[in-house]
């Protein structure tokens, strides 16, 4: 079984497909887990049995899911880099010049 946790739920129900098991309610008299997870986006936040564990081909495996931008997170952030500050790539240069204002074809 590979790790799901973090994925979106569509994301993590196709790896999970693509392995050979399938997603389910953590709670067997509940509603299935694709009705809970349907409309809208959903984040899978824990997995049982964990990654790792060898399975028969389309056992469940339950996960817990919120909504996005409800999960609690006590993961540290690593800030990101700042890009180089070199604006030269900014201003193009002209490799030729072309003055089509004096042309000595102009007709009367």
């Amino acid at each position: 079984m590979p790790d799901i946790v973090g994925l979106p739920f569509h994301v993590g129900r196709d790896v999970a497909g693509d392995s050979g098991v399938t997603l389910a309610n953590p709670d067997p008299d509940g509603p299935p887990i694709g009705a809970l997870a349907w409309p809208g986006l959903y984040y899978i936040t824990a997995q049982s049995p964990a990654a790792g564990t060898t399975l028969y081909r389309w056992d469940s495996v339950a996960v817990e899911i919120v909504p996005y931008g409800e999960a609690d997170s006590n993961a540290v952030a690593l800030p990101h880099e700042v890009p180089p500050v070199d604006n030269a790539h900014a201003h193009p240069q002209r490799d030729a010049f072309i003055d089509l204002t004096n042309s000595d074809d102009q007709r009367d």
